[in-house]
């Protein structure tokens, strides 16, 4: 797990970029929002900061965790995150998942992998907010393009 202040927040630069490839699946009380873009859309000072790896061949996949509530805004909340991508032809990667929260208001989970052009992944999140037991689970398939 990495802390880090909230003036500079990774997901606001992360949503910045794909905003509409940005998609968010319901649970309960929950809301996971998920997405996976080339990590070379990130700046290389938001790269340094959080130690990503810039490259047209590498992709970073981005989670966060809200609880809803009824009068109040949604709150992020910790979870155990697990990533795993399989390829049309049949490969599978296990991404390994690290936690940064900024400034107390913000919590998310990153993971890299490298991807090639025209390269398509089935991901598969298993995601377990704090204080459950079960996984909620979220599929969802990207195209990847390289420089």
């Amino acid at each position: 797990m990495k802390t880090f202040p909230g003036a500079l927040t990774l997901m606001a630069v992360v949503l910045s970029f794909a905003a509409n490839a940005q998609q968010a699946k319901h649970f309960d009380d929950y809301t996971v929002h998920y997405n996976a873009l080339n990590s070379n859309f990130i700046s290389p000072e938001v790269a340094k900061v959080y130690d990503i790896r810039r490259s047209g061949s590498r992709a970073l996949i981005n989670v966060s965790v809200l609880k809803n509530t009824k009068n109040q805004a949604p709150a992020p909340v910790k979870a155990t995150v697990s990533a795993s991508g399989r390829n049309l032809t049949g490969q599978t990667r296990e991404v390994e998942m690290r936690e940064i929260i900024e400034g107390g208001d913000a919590i998310y989970y990153i993971g890299e992998l490298s991807v090639s052009n025209m390269e398509t992944f089935d991901f598969t999140l298993l995601v377990i907010p704090e204080g459950l037991n079960k996984p909620f689970e979220v599929k969802f398939r990207k195209q990847f393009y390289t420089e």
